[in-house]
């Protein structure tokens, strides 16, 4: 018998809080820590996988939403692994050394369910990508696979002129913040860009939003733009490629749905031990994280199935465990 990725996964979706490998050998036993350790070093499981997994469970629909974002996978405590670098993580809100991870969601607003279905490693020094890049691949990976989609949604960072251009080439429709000292012109004037925070708004505007163009976008190509009041001290700046849009509160509830995948980051965080790999291999924390992606999926897909969220299916395997041990403790309390 030998150690296999289902051994792996099994670990993941069972530990609660210790998911290191000297932890797994401890409670395996007919593994050592170096067996295990060898053959996540010698395993290659690329994020193909992930789709293969997925594929059936997905609730596809021509009105899906492609969500695209990323996180950073906390390593601030293992300088020395492989794949790890300083970037800004906005858990924190500070710049920490980590793993980073773009991630593509897929939404089925209908029934508000919704599935990984891709991933990258931010390693530019490996494979010389940006994040932008990452984006494009797995956009052109759902157009190959013929998942149907009509929105694309995505954080300000991925509101760059190559992804807004590679979603109107597909004929499909994006949402996305703005930054606000990004440069636009509402006049039509030559040179007449201002920063989207500076410009004057009617009320019609406000309610129904206003063409404006893109600095270093075509001469002709026109996005429509809506100020979003979010709180008194926060304002967002939502762009669209759907000019027929003439709705704030619409652009609003439709751009909410991108935190779907911020809820996809805190589960896969709190519930896989997807940062808590302190293997210093790159190798080993790549499949690491193929694993915890792989058992987000299996939570998720069990979640759906018996209308619990993933957190009570997670949490539940310790109140089997409280029941046991009232009715047959280990550790028996006595007084003196």
């Amino acid at each position: 018998m030998s150690f296999t990725k289902l051994d792996y996964c099994q670990y993941l979706l069972s530990s609660q809080v210790n998911y290191t490998l000297t932890h797994l050998a401890e409670h395996l036993q007919s593994f050592s820590h170096d067996t295990i350790n060898r053959y996540l070093s010698g395993q290659q499981w690329p994020p193909r996988l992930l789709w293969e997994s997925v594929q059936d469970k997905v609730q596809l629909t021509p009105q899906g939403y492609l969500l695209f974002d990323d996180t950073v996978l906390d390593k601030r405590c293992g300088p020395r692994i492989e794949l790890t670098r300083r970037q800004y993580s906005g858990n924190t809100h500070s710049v920490i050394r980590g793993i980073g991870l773009v991630s593509c969601v897929y939404l089925n607003a209908a029934t508000e369910a919704f599935w990984v279905i891709d991933y990258r490693i931010f390693a530019p020094e490996r494979d010389g990508k940006t994040k932008l890049d990452h984006v494009q691949d797995m956009l052109a990976a759902v157009q190959r696979r013929g998942l149907p989609f009509g929105t694309v949604l995505m954080d300000s960072w991925y509101a760059a002129q190559e992804i807004m251009q590679a979603i109107d080439v597909l004929g499909k429709i994006y949402y996305c913040p703005l930054k606000s000292n990004r440069l636009v012109n509402s006049s039509g004037q030559p040179g007449a860009n201002q920063p989207v925070d500076q410009l004057a708004w009617s009320e019609a505007e406000a309610a129904t939003g206003k063409l404006v163009h893109l600095k270093g976008f075509a001469k002709d190509k026109l996005v429509r733009l809506f100020r979003i009041p979010v709180s008194t001290h926060r304002t967002d700046w939502i762009v669209t490629n759907d000019l027929a849009q003439d709705s704030a509160q619409v652009t609003q509830e439709v751009s909410a749905l991108r935190w779907k995948i911020e809820q996809f980051h805190r589960e896969v965080k709190q519930l896989t031990g997807i940062e808590h790999c302190q293997c210093r291999k790159g190798r080993i924390q790549r499949n690491h994280i193929a694993c915890a992606l792989l058992v987000w999926t299996r939570l998720k897909h069990l979640a759906y199935q018996s209308g619990q969220t993933v957190y009570q299916l997670k949490r539940g395997l310790l109140s089997d465990y409280l029941i046991q041990q009232l009715n047959n403790p280990s550790l028996r309390m006595a007084f003196a």
